[in-house]
């Protein structure tokens, strides 16, 4: 069992830049201090409209376990998009009922939980000082965010004093409010355009989206970026990086919020312990593009179109390329169709450990289920059940893993995943993530990860995710209708149909030295209880039966609901004393009347006929004579009932 110190990670959305931005710090410092990380992620932002699926997603959260953790950090942003805060509420009180570990909330208030943040005055500061010094701007507008919102005068007090700073008049005409997105740069663009707002120097953008709808609409007014007007962002987003005019940007100091948040949870983990400061050069994060003049930053933009362009071929010669799998790939490799073409769900599972490869680089990959997952209720309540069955197993540094179901292991949900508890050379991180179609619930997944490794979770993980939930959805649909046309759906026995289908496999297996034998029990008295009791006690006993000729039902023998209240056992194989299997059923029967505390007693009667299968038997030759044999038994007791009168 593992000792190694453990935190969670509580967030939405770990696609984004700026969850990379945050996993960055949090993974360095807990390589440092040997700790592992634990993420729970819904893959669908909070504001989604896709209710049912959305619910589906946050179901992830009850997985979580806080008793197992030394620690707890919550990246409230990303559970509070568009400021909707149901998740915040469901979390916050789930944190005050069950978690007893020290927790930290990332730059928003969560309850009364310690809030940590790292300013980005130094990021704002050198990329309006970049404007100042490399391009001699003294005339200098700054588009900022909401008017008064703690984001927006976050960046502008920095804004304010480097121009200070540089001999620069600041006043209020200088400042202009937007909403952090692409219209907000699109308003001032127009009104400078117009002339109603004269036309500046330089304009810092308070996000990259004000900075590239200004480029835009400026360039669409005439007016030349960087000619004209020099214009900056903020975020070093995909966006900005790939737009037309490429913007010069600078990244936010979000590595190192979430860098101290790790270094308060060490310090009440471990008293005394000695705490690694995060360092971060911010020169290194700005990355210039067309928008200022400078040298475009084409390192930079290159890495971002290879994440978000559609490459549709590989190098399979550049084994760099292997493990660095595109959205292009992963959707010309048709891996929804092939894993919908499963006939089984054992072929299903297969095709989903072959398919793993798509998740690379990882070290391991685990796939939970309910153990019942291929007949689940369209609507599973939140949470998880007690046990969870660990399914699939892949790895992707050592030969091991498996998928067939004598393999899967059964555990304690309160583990959440038995390789959390492993003893490991180096600290890992595990990503959890949900599996349901809507709020069906089907499991989850946990992908095992280097802590510094340089690629985190992309569009490629969430979609891979994707199509597995609906090809679990496929194969349990099918599954469930392919049941269904073999088995009834009272009883759970086998139709007519289902017994031909599973006869004529038995007879392909069976050799001459077997015996095929069959058992027909019919129940008695089945119309006196319908007239007396009603039809659902009718059916009670219909059931009852079933259970006592199911009690007789071996692996080597079937089960059949031939008629109404008539069953069949049928059976391949060296059969033992039919007496003796006859008194066993009867015993059954009687103990289900015994617990049933019925006003009646439900009966049945037995026949029997067997014959070697070196004498090449008919079925329906022994199920006739196994019939007359039972007709026997039912008259024979007719007639004791009659005497006993």
């Amino acid at each position: 069992m593992s000792t190694r110190k453990k935190i969670a990670f509580i967030q939405a959305m770990p696609e984004s830049m700026y969850a990379h931005r945050l996993c960055e710090g949090i993974f360095s410092q807990c390589y440092k201090y040997d700790y592992d990380i634990a993420v729970f992620s819904s893959l669908l932002p909070v504001c989604s409209t896709h209710t049912g699926y959305l619910n589906g997603e946050i179901n992830i959260y009850e997985l979580i376990n806080f008793d197992k953790f030394d620690g707890v950090i919550i990246d409230t942003v990303s559970i509070t998009e568009d400021q909707i805060t149901f998740l915040k509420d469901i979390l916050l009180e789930k944190l005050q009922k069950e978690c007893k570990k020290p927790i930290v909330s990332l730059y928003l208030p969560l309850g009364d939980y310690h809030v940590e943040h790292s300013s980005d005055s130094e990021m704002i500061r050198c990329i309006t000082e970049h404007v100042i010094v490399h391009h001699g701007c003294r005339d200098i507008y700054f588009l900022s965010g909401m008017k008064g919102y703690p984001v927006s005068l976050e960046r502008e007090e920095p804004f304010k004093k480097t121009l200070a700073e540089h001999n620069i008049p600041f006043d209020d005409s200088k400042m202009f409010y937007g909403d952090f997105w692409y219209s907000g740069g699109n308003a001032l663009a127009e009104r400078i355009a117009s002339g109603e707002v004269p036309r500046p120097e330089a304009i810092v953008c308070a996000s990259d989206h004000m900075a590239i709808g200004l480029v835009k609409t400026l360039v669409k007014n005439g007016i030349r970026v960087p000619q004209d007007v020099i214009v900056t962002g903020f975020d070093a987003t995909q966006e900005a990086a790939l737009s037309e005019t490429s913007v010069t940007s600078c990244e936010s100091n979000a590595q190192k919020a979430a860098a101290n948040a790790v270094d308060k949870l060490v310090s009440i983990i471990e008293p005394g312990r000695e705490i690694i400061p995060y360092e971060m050069d911010s020169k290194k994060f700005i990355h210039e593009g067309m928008s200022c003049g400078c040298q475009p930053d084409f390192l930079h933009s290159t890495r971002k179109f290879k994440e978000s362009f559609y490459f549709k071929n590989i190098d399979y010669t550049d084994e760099t390329s292997l493990h660095d799998i595109n959205i292009g790939l992963l959707m010309e490799g048709y891996l929804a169709e092939r894993q919908m073409e499963a006939s089984n769900p054992e072929e299903c599972l297969r095709a989903i450990h072959l398919d793993t490869y798509y998740l690379r680089p990882y070290k391991n990959f685990y796939m939970c289920l309910r153990e019942n997952w291929l007949d689940i209720p369209d609507v599973v309540g939140k949470g998880y059940p007690e046990r969870m069955m660990l399914a699939v197993r892949a790895s992707d540094v050592e030969d091991s893993g498996f998928y067939k179901k004598d393999d899967s292991v059964i555990f304690d949900t309160e583990l959440m995943l038995p390789a959390l508890w492993e003893d490991r050379k180096e600290p890992s991180v595990f990503y959890f993530a949900p599996l349901h179609f809507k709020e069906k619930s089907y499991g989850y997944v946990a992908l095992e990860c280097d802590l510094l490794q340089r690629k985190k979770l992309n569009v490629v993980h969430r979609n891979w995710i994707r199509f597995i939930n609906n090809s679990l959805e496929m194969i349990s649909t099918r599954y469930r209708l392919t049941v269904a046309s073999v088995r009834d759906e009272m009883t759970g026995a086998y139709n007519r149909r289902g017994m031909n289908e599973k006869l004529d496999a038995m007879l392909k297996s069976a050799t001459a030295d077997d015996v095929l034998y069959v058992y027909v029990i019919d129940m008695d008295g089945l119309k006196g209880i319908n007239d007396t009791y009603g039809h659902n006690d009718g059916d009670f006993g219909i059931t009852a039966v079933c259970s006592a000729a199911m009690s007789i039902t071996d692996s080597d023998s079937i089960c059949i609901r031939a008629g109404g209240d008539e069953f069949y056992v049928i059976g391949i194989g060296r059969n033992g004393n039919a007496v003796d299997r006859s008194a066993d059923f009867n015993k059954a029967l009687k103990k289900i009347n015994d617990n049933s505390k019925k006003p009646y007693q439900v009966s049945a009667s037995i026949g029997y006929c067997s014959a070697p299968m070196s004498e090449n038997p008919d079925i329906d030759k022994l199920i006739s004579e196994a019939d007359i044999s039972m007709y026997i038994t039912k008259a024979a007791k007719k007639k004791r009932l009659v005497g006993l009168k």
